[in-house]
């Protein structure tokens, strides 16, 4: 089933779409097949990277600028590509990924109006050309996400946008994912059932056998 491959695996939504509840899922599966596989996540993901998560997520929702903001976390990313990643590519391990490239797209570019070409030009010059072999996205309606956003204990800055931005993230994970339907998978999360994880294994055993 497996031919020994590097395989790299993202998942993305926004806050409260169960997006991390179900790349640990996929990431406990796999370790029960006996895979070489890694969990990372970002902001963080490596020891500098998650030093920088802290300062990103911590405090009040507008202490930095839209720039600031998007820079914190393209800095934490190379780290996390430098120290984690490739180590892992290298070493041909599954990576299961909790968020990467696709939020600060939706987040700071279509959320927050960051200049598209900055983000680009420093993907370019950081992580080149790499991309996830595929892409779970989870679609949630607004208020389930905000019911399971208050049973957390503790919410970071990013756990306290409006509706509204929420909303507009959303749309914008939507376009990402319908323009390339070769990498994305989008599910509708909305309702706890185990459908989902159910896809989501199965199309992750599918990509192992190509």
């Amino acid at each position: 089933m497996y031919n020994k491959k590097s395989v790299f695996v993202t998942f993305e939504g926004i806050e409260g779409s169960g997006k991390t509840f179900h790349s640990k899922i996929l990431y406990k599966k796999i370790k029960k097949l006996r895979l070489p596989v890694i969990y990372t996540r970002e902001p963080g993901g490596s020891k500098s990277a998650e030093k920088i998560r802290k300062i990103i997520l911590s405090g009040e929702r507008k202490k930095f600028s839209a720039t600031t903001d998007v820079l914190l976390y393209l800095a934490a990313r190379n780290e996390h590509f430098e120290q984690t990643l490739k180590p892992a590519l290298f070493k041909k391990k599954i990576i299961i990924c909790d968020r990467f490239v696709d939020s600060t797209k939706a987040y700071q570019v279509y959320g927050k109006g960051v200049d598209k070409s900055l983000v680009n030009f420093i993907h370019k010059k950081t992580i080149g050309n790499f991309k996830p072999d595929i892409t779970f996205i989870l679609k949630v309606n607004i208020s389930k996400a905000f019911k399971r956003l208050n049973k957390r204990n503790k919410l970071n800055r990013y756990d306290q946008f409006p509706r509204k931005f929420y909303r507009k993230v959303q749309n914008a994970f939507m376009k990402i994912g319908k323009a390339n339907r070769n990498r994305y998978v989008i599910l509708d999360n909305s309702q706890d059932n185990k459908r989902n994880e159910v896809i989501i294994f199965n199309k992750f055993i599918k990509l192992l056998k190509r």
